[in-house]
């Protein structure tokens, strides 16, 4: 069974902390703008339900800052980001509701390794303090660990 880890499931939510600059800024970007459920809180950190995974964001303001990136099919990917899969209309209905909020995009929504494995939908946009986040979809949900002839776009 090398390779994989049996309890792991789509199941099993993942948790991640981050730092951020302005609390109240994480919460209006987090629990506003993309819908995420607030959990516990104290006055450094707070807890998110970010599609069904607990995300923290501290008060880390000397931690915050930019990415560096890597080149992702022709695109300037940041390497330092993180971001959930959703179905596509979700992701879909995502985009048009930054799109609305006039929301900057590091990387507009399009469609990524298209005709080979591992297609996918993708945006980036970052919060208030420069985490950048991916948001992504697959119209086949058996591409998203796919393998491929060409892994130099992984």
């Amino acid at each position: 069974m090398r390779g994989t880890v049996p309890f792991m499931t789509t199941d099993t939510p993942f948790h991640l902390a981050f730092p951020v600059h302005d609390l109240a800024k994480a919460e209006q970007f987090y629990g506003q703008l993309l819908g995420c459920a607030i959990g516990r809180r104290s006055l450094r950190w707070i807890d998110f339900d970010f599609f069904g995974h607990q995300i923290t964001a501290h008060l880390r303001p000397e931690d915050c800052q930019a990415a560096t990136s890597n080149k992702v099919d022709g695109d300037a990917v940041p390497v330092r980001h993180f971001g959930a899969i959703l179905p596509w209309d979700h992701w879909q209905a995502l985009a048009d509701r930054l799109q609305a909020e006039e929301i900057d995009f590091l990387l507009a929504p399009k469609i990524r390794f298209k005709g080979k494995s591992g297609e996918q939908g993708t945006f980036f946009i970052r919060d208030p303090s420069g985490n950048a986040l991916e948001f992504k979809t697959f119209k086949n949900k058996a591409q998203i660990f796919a393998r491929g002839g060409d892994d130099d776009h992984i």
